[in-house]
């Protein structure tokens, strides 16, 4: 595995505990694909920067300022993605309710930028690829 694109993993997701949105949007290359399964805020594929950051800030916006995530695992995948488990731990901004759950995400970098994740419902189906 590139040591140095699990560097820019593993500063993304400090980057976006700490709320730098600047350094977050800075890991992405211009045309970056996020495809997000169904069953989520809004599932789909958003390509490009300008969608992948306001997804996500649309998804970061449901919760409290507390949100954070400790990154549980990432290998190197067959295909020369990057397996990234994480926990999230986060309380509702409406509801109040603290929540915890993994999430999984497949990662792909070119030449130090994220130009792809995907994400899964399970570690088993983000290994294979494979939906819903």
């Amino acid at each position: 595995m590139a040591k140095a694109d699990v560097e820019v993993l593993r500063d993304h997701y400090a980057a976006t505990n700490a709320r730098d949105w600047k350094r977050v949007m800075s890991d992405y290359a211009e045309d970056v694909e996020l495809i997000v399964p169904g069953g989520t805020l809004r599932s789909g594929t958003f390509t490009g920067k300008d969608e992948v950051g306001e997804w996500f800030g649309d998804w970061l916006r449901t919760f409290d300022r507390d949100l954070r995530f400790e990154i549980l695992e990432i290998s190197e995948l067959d295909d020369g993605s990057i397996l990234l488990v994480a926990a999230n731990r986060a309380r509702g901004r409406a509801s109040g309710i603290e929540v915890e759950m993994p999430v999984f995400w497949r990662y792909w970098l070119r030449d130090g930028k994220i130009v792809r994740l995907r994400g899964f419902e399970s570690r088993d189906r983000a290994m294979v690829g494979e939906e819903r």
